[in-house]
């Protein structure tokens, strides 16, 4: 797992970058959650979501938002973090010029600027949308979803109660050309606390299904 330091907006940004053995393998790109709440690329989510990526044939980057860890900058409510997130995948897509695929996943703050680079970055074909804080940020750019992914939250989340979930899902759904799958984890809170086997276990199955269908 190499270490990576590579130019962000506001300087530099530190990852954790693993090469697929495959040429043209696709991309992804796991997003933290919020910087002054303990979000960093080492939380366990988005741990285990880059080696579900890895273990499927991807090269895998995940990297701190500006201020967190060895990343350079200060916090920016999350404007300065969608710059991050887009120089990371430029910097994704130069090391891997023949990929022929990108995905997106991100856990709640990071699931907010995943679903913002999405709807900048054309090449990405499929997100994973781990408790989008549909309830604290405004989603309303997603018209129209440009790409079909996976939304998963946990039937107890206290941050992010499932009905705002819910009622991003089914604007997303009338959206034709795309499928949204929603997912909810029984029992999880917002941080799925003794439910990440579950939230795994949903996760790799939509890959799977996705990664089948591709090929």
């Amino acid at each position: 797992m190499p270490e990576v330091i590579f130019t962000g907006p506001a300087g530099r940004l530190e990852g954790r970058y693993h090469p697929a053995k495959q040429k043209n393998a696709p991309i992804a790109m796991i997003l933290h959650p919020h910087p002054q709440f303990h979000g960093t690329m080492n939380h366990q989510i988005v741990y285990q979501c880059y080696y579900a990526f890895a273990h499927r044939g991807f090269s895998v980057l995940r990297f701190n938002f500006r201020g967190v860890g060895r990343s350079q900058g200060s916090f920016d409510h999350g404007t300065g973090e969608l710059s991050d997130a887009a120089a990371a995948l430029d910097w994704a897509q130069t090391i891997n010029p023949e990929a022929r695929a990108c995905w997106v996943a991100g856990f709640s703050f990071g699931a907010w600027i995943g679903m913002q680079l999405l709807m900048r970055r054309p090449e990405v074909e499929g997100f994973i949308s781990i408790a989008p804080p549909a309830n604290l940020y405004d989603f309303s750019f997603l018209a129209p979803c440009p790409s079909s992914g996976l939304i998963v939250h946990g039937e107890k989340d206290a941050v992010v109660p499932p009905k705002d979930v819910n009622t991003l899902v089914e604007k997303l759904k009338t959206q034709k050309g795309i499928v949204i799958d929603q997912q909810v984890i029984p029992g999880a809170n917002h941080f799925f606390d003794a439910k990440l086997e579950p939230l795994m276990e949903t996760i790799t199955a939509y890959l799977d299904m996705r990664l089948a269908n591709v090929r």
